[in-house]
């Protein structure tokens, strides 16, 4: 069995918010409004939507898909009136993360819920508490009996207005329906969401219970009381009346817990999280609703040696015959979202190099149940969704190469290109528009049928494949052999990028509404570029008559030839058989504005930190002050030693991380936990090309002189620690962590082992029954091999499992519920993977 340290936990989120509605009407006016949504983990946010403008039911149509490299309470979304001040918050959804799994991969409408500092709620609070007898000063009694509440210390609370003085305030709750109240307070810490407490109150709880005679009381009676403890921010302008009390501030959160859950003898010492009020769910008003699909994965990933037989299973398929009756096929069949089965099953493919073997078992059985060349990959299947997520997990530095700097210019400008007549706005010419929309189309064209021998190697390999298959199967037909390959790329790669520049990290701003229709416009001649290999502009079948002077200007010759030559280019065998294609320009890895501390200033100040834009390359890091100035600072990879966290003590700021070099560090904040897991990850594996990597570093800053962490005054001085690190990328791809894509394999199968099952009873069926169909499944291809790849399969899944149920026991052995990582009240962050999702 696995030890606790082999095993890491992995979580992950996938959240599509599609749209609001019925929102609620501003208070000015009776028209729409400009709106945007947020997603936060606690209260910390991690994305936010474009801005939908001038509607009481804006659609946003977006995603957020990443790792959660951190533990969480809740996942909210909140949608805010942009443009007002500080942007007013509308209404915000919260769910528990224990609660995640009731919506997992379903579309729903959560209402909205008002926010204010009731629902504002994060952080916990450290108890000791104990009970015991004490001397009395009365004389008809001996002792009494009393408790004694110790507040420790808080952490993570949350800032009011940009600060946060807490207190914390203690209330004993008892007698009928516990309406009596005894209150106590510590005093206010001053500019802290860690507060250092330390201060204990005594209860008497002698007038609280019912004497039985003079000396003799009953302890259960004594114990039918509540204790409270609540966290308030100190604000002279706020008051609330509490239990008949006034508390000056805004409340932080609050933990209740029963006196007869506690034990008499011994000390109670634990962390409890800190709760929302329970009043704000009678508020009754309506503040519209919001639609969203949540899907969340929290999986417990073995060492690699725990999924050699699911994965052998699996590697086998593209040799299986028939395919049908394959390991990959039959996840693929029986997972509702072929996306969901698409994605690990291509990153454990490509990472083992059998990828191109399996798209052309599969093609191969597509392509021979089709009639019409024309109508080749229309539909969403296996094989196309294998191909979509290859191209997004290799081709987006290629995306970003080819298309980004047409689109930047297209968002910047916010020049009309509005060619549909009916649309055109007063003093607009429609002449003028149409040669501008000319123009970037050319942009683009050119970017694109140029771009052919940097597409990436694994694309042009697969492109290659779909070719000699489509020829094999139509070989009176010339076309087929283009439009095979350019249905994915222009269609499903670049048309999508250019419609959604956003969703392919293109762009990171919102675009105008000029922008967004010129893209559209674009979007659509480029749809229309792959149909010019095939068919003539005449039988295009346009929707939309003010498109046709559009692709009678790109139909000509030239045009034609130029699409041509690019899709051979990406489709050679040639092509196949380089690197890559051994790219000389930089290609662009991740960008985006961060935070950083000027480099080699001996004083530290809130004025040495600056928001820059950040790029890194396969050729540098870089910064400048905005993505359209010159750098101010390029630091080559090969001078990049290590990069690691830097401790949150070196200078009170989170998500800090530092790129060591030769001569100084410089040191980076990224705005959320999620972003700097990924600048971390995508800067390592760049980094551990580098030969003269570092093997030490200092988790700590130099600061005053010295190194904080190892007091070390050489500021050239040797790591104190050694430095951690990922895998280096090889041709322009991200590393894949194998046994997290065959740990989703599991858990995706685990989730369907009843669809196996049936499966494998429809195969046992057919073969006595001699063909006799399934209600649950129509005629298997070869009942005997796919039963035999079932049972594989099942033995695989069956196996796993147990390993998870003895590992979850023994994470429940050495769990210390109450401690400061597993806090009482939120079981979901004990087990996250007790509910398979």
């Amino acid at each position: 069995m696995a030890g606790m340290g082999d095993v890491r936990v992995e979580e992950s989120l996938h959240v599509k918010i599609a749209e609001a509605k019925n929102l609620v009407t501003p208070s000015v006016g009776n028209g729409g409004r400009n709106t945007f949504c947020t997603v936060k983990l606690d209260g910390e946010q991690i994305y936010q939507t474009s801005i939908a403008e001038k509607s009481l039911n804006p659609f946003y149509g977006e995603e957020f898909r990443g790792e959660i490299p951190r533990k969480f309470r809740h996942l909210s979304f909140y949608v805010y009136e942009h443009g007002t001040k500080n942007n007013k918050v509308i209404g915000k959804v919260s769910l528990r993360k224990q609660e995640l799994y009731k919506y997992h991969g379903k579309d729903h409408w959560f209402p909205l819920i008002p926010v204010d500092s009731d629902t504002e709620v994060q952080g916990k609070v450290h108890l000791e508490i104990r009970f015991g007898e004490f001397l009395s000063t009365e004389p008809e009694s001996l002792t009494s009996y009393r408790m004694i509440v110790k507040v420790v210390e808080s952490s993570d609370l949350t800032v009011t207005n940009g600060a946060c003085n807490p207190y914390a305030v203690v209330t004993l709750s008892y007698g009928k329906s516990r309406h009596k109240h005894e209150v106590k307070r510590t005093t206010v810490k001053k500019k802290t969401i860690c507060p250092q407490f330390d201060e204990t109150f005594w209860f008497s709880l002698e007038n609280r219970a019912h004497q039985h005679d003079r000396n003799n009381y009953y302890i259960e009676d004594m114990f039918d009381a509540e204790l409270s403890v609540s966290l308030w921010h100190d604000d002279t302008r706020v008051s609330r009346e509490v239990l008949g009390g006034m508390f000056p501030g805004v409340f932080l959160g609050e933990m209740k817990i029963s006196l007869t859950d506690l034990t008499s003898d011994g000390v109670h010492n634990a962390w409890y999280f800190l709760r929302a009020r329970d009043n704000w769910k009678n508020q009754k008003q309506e503040l519209g609703s919001i639609r969203l699909r949540i899907s969340y994965t929290s999986d417990y990933v073995f060492p690699s040696e725990y999924y050699d037989h699911l994965r052998n299973v699996l590697l086998a398929s593209s040799d299986t015959e028939p395919i049908t009756s394959s390991a990959a096929y039959i996840f693929g069949d029986i997972v509702n979202n072929k996306q969901d089965a698409a994605q690990p099953l291509v990153r454990l493919f490509l990472h083992q190099g059998r990828l191109v073997p399996l798209i052309s078992a599969l093609a191969r059985l597509e392509i021979s149940k089709t009639v019409d060349p024309n109508t080749i990959f229309r539909g969403n299947t296996l094989v196309t969704k294998l191909i979509d997520e290859l191209m997004k997990l290799v081709g987006l530095p290629y995306l970003k190469d080819t298309l980004k700097p047409a689109i930047d210019e297209i968002c910047t400008t916010h020049v009309s290109c509005e060619i549909d007549v009916s649309r055109l706005k007063e003093g607009e010419n429609l002449e003028d528009n149409m040669n501008q929309l000319k123009h970037y189309i050319s942009l683009i064209f050119e970017a694109i049928t140029c771009s052919g021998l940097v597409c990436p190697t694994p694309m042009c390999e697969v492109f290659h494949t779909l070719k000699q298959v489509a020829q094999q199967f139509f070989p009176g037909n010339n076309e087929v052999r283009y439009q095979v390959v350019s249905g994915f790329i222009f269609l499903r790669f670049f048309a999508a990028a250019i419609l959604g520049p956003k969703l392919f990290d293109l762009r990171s701003d919102t675009q105008d509404e000029a922008s967004h229709r010129t893209l559209t416009l674009v979007s659509k001649a480029i749809q229309g570029l792959g149909n010019l290999v095939s068919t003539k502009s005449s039988s295009l079948g346009l929707k939309e008559d003010y498109m046709v002077p559009v692709f009678v200007y790109m139909s000509d010759a030239s045009h034609v030839d130029a699409v041509r030559m690019f899709l051979d280019i990406i489709s050679s065998s040639a092509r196949t058989n380089s690197i890559g294609g051994e790219i000389e320009a930089p290609i662009i890895l991740k960008e985006g504005m961060m935070r950083k501390r000027a480099q080699g200033r001996k004083k530290f100040g809130v004025k040495n930190f600056k928001y820059r834009h950040f790029r890194l390359t396969n050729q540098s890091l870089s910064y400048s002050k905005t993505p359209d100035e010159d750098n101010l600072c390029v630091i080559p990879i090969e001078d990049i030693l290590a990069v690691e966290r830097l401790q949150e003590e070196s200078f009170k700021m989170k998500y800090m991380f530092q790129v060591v070099q030769p001569l100084r560090v410089l040191y980076v904040q990224a705005d959320n936990c999620v972003d700097e897991k990924q600048w971390l990850d995508i800067l390592n594996k760049v980094c551990n090309t580098n030969r003269g990597r570092l093997k030490t570093y200092h988790p700590a800053a130099y600061m005053n002189g010295h190194w904080l962490c190892c007091k070390s005054m050489e500021s050239g001085a040797s790591g104190c620690i050694p430095v951690t690190g990922g895998l280096p990328i090889t041709d322009i791809q991200v590393s894949i962590d194998i046994e997290r894509e065959l740990e989703k394999i599991h858990s995706l199968l685990l989730n369907n082992i009843e669809k196996l099952e049936q499966m494998q009873d429809a195969c046992a069926t057919q073969e006595v029954y001699a063909g006799e169909e399934s209600l649950d499944y129509p005629k298997i291809e070869d009942t005997k091999t796919c039963f035999e790849t079932l049972s594989k399969i099942l033995r695989c899944v069956i196996s796993l499992e147990q390993e998870h149920m003895q590992y979850r026991k023994l994470v429940q052995r050495e769990t210390v519920l109450g401690s400061i990582d597993t806090p009482i009240g939120d079981d979901s962050l004990v087990f996250p993977s007790d509910t398979k999702l």
